[in-house]
């Protein structure tokens, strides 16, 4: 179970990953088409990342002597992720929220005071949980180092793949 939030949380990043390699380099008003194309270029890259991921995970269940005991290691790892991801994303999600819904003065506040600081401290969460997770088991830290830099490398790939130059 751990592992399927994690997946979502990852496939979820994906899609804002490629949303802010997009974001501020159109002037158009109308811009719903290119910021939903802006996602789906995140998750064409994020969905190899955690592929990437998940053979990682599976190649040291394979390789267990007793898969029981490392998958139960694995999932208490997933855990500790989802311990420090957890409170992140509750905040991130009701920034967005204020943003979507609110007024103009909410929507503003909640970039200024929630989703920008939140995405400059995105990189310290991930490597966070990824600590989190390497703390009590060297195949969690294998698994956790591998999707740390999946999901790091998808913005800086996707702005360097298809934004590079002002639209």
């Amino acid at each position: 179970m751990n592992a399927l939030l994690l997946i979502a949380l990852g496939l979820l990043d994906a899609a804002f990953a490629g949303f802010r390699a997009y974001a501020g380099r159109d002037g158009r008003i109308r811009k719903r088409q290119a910021a939903l194309a802006a996602a789906r270029r995140g998750l064409t890259l994020g969905v190899p990342a955690l592929l990437v991921t998940a053979a990682v995970a599976g190649g040291v269940l394979l390789g267990a002597g007793d898969r029981g005991d490392r998958y139960t290691e694995l999932d208490d790892a997933a855990s500790r992720m989802l311990l420090v991801y957890a409170p992140y994303v509750a905040v991130v999600l009701a920034s967005l929220g204020c943003y979507l819904w609110g007024n103009f003065r909410i929507s503003t506040l909640a970039v200024v005071i929630g989703l920008g600081p939140l995405t400059l401290l995105r990189p310290f969460v991930v490597l966070a949980g990824a600590v989190a997770a390497a703390r009590e088991s060297l195949p969690g830290a294998a698994v956790a180092a591998v999707a740390t830099a999946g999901v790091l490398a998808v913005e800086p790939l996707v702005h360097r793949r298809w934004y590079a130059v002002p639209v």
